[in-house]
């Protein structure tokens, strides 16, 4: 399958909150590797999907909605994994498995994370789709 374009669908909020901390970060393990957080980074709930975003990546990509509430609106690009494998984020190490979805902040293919088939298809759209419904 090829790299394509997507939105979030209208209505996929999560909850977040700022590590505003005099904090050197912690590691945690998620999706089969070791991730790291710092200062300044965002904890994020993701419809029960707990993980942290680097704060300049969650400055760039979410906007405020209400209280503790964000909207992600920048758009991605993302392919299905022909095969299991692994790519390095900022937090670390996402492990994947065949069909799983590569995705990429923006078409040259930087800013890699990975996400399960099931997840990536509740959560996002094709881009000619959203805006077919108002979203661009």
């Amino acid at each position: 399958m090829a790299r394509r374009k997507y939105r979030k669908k209208a209505g996929s909020l999560v909850t977040a909150v700022q590590l505003n901390l005099d904090t050197e970060g912690f590691t945690y393990e998620k999706w089969g590797g070791t991730q790291t957080c710092k200062a300044g980074d965002w904890l994020v709930d993701n419809d029960g999907t707990v993980y942290t975003v680097d704060s300049k990546e969650f400055a760039r990509t979410y906007r405020h909605v209400d209280g503790g509430t964000y909207e992600k609106t920048a758009p991605v690009w993302a392919e299905a994994a022909a095969e299991a494998g692994h790519v390095h984020t900022k937090e670390g190490v996402t492990h994947y498995n065949a069909g799983d979805y590569i995705i990429y902040d923006d078409p040259e293919g930087t800013g890699e994370y990975a996400i399960s088939a099931e997840s990536f298809e509740k959560m996002y759209e094709l881009a000619s789709e959203a805006s077919e419904k108002g979203r661009n």
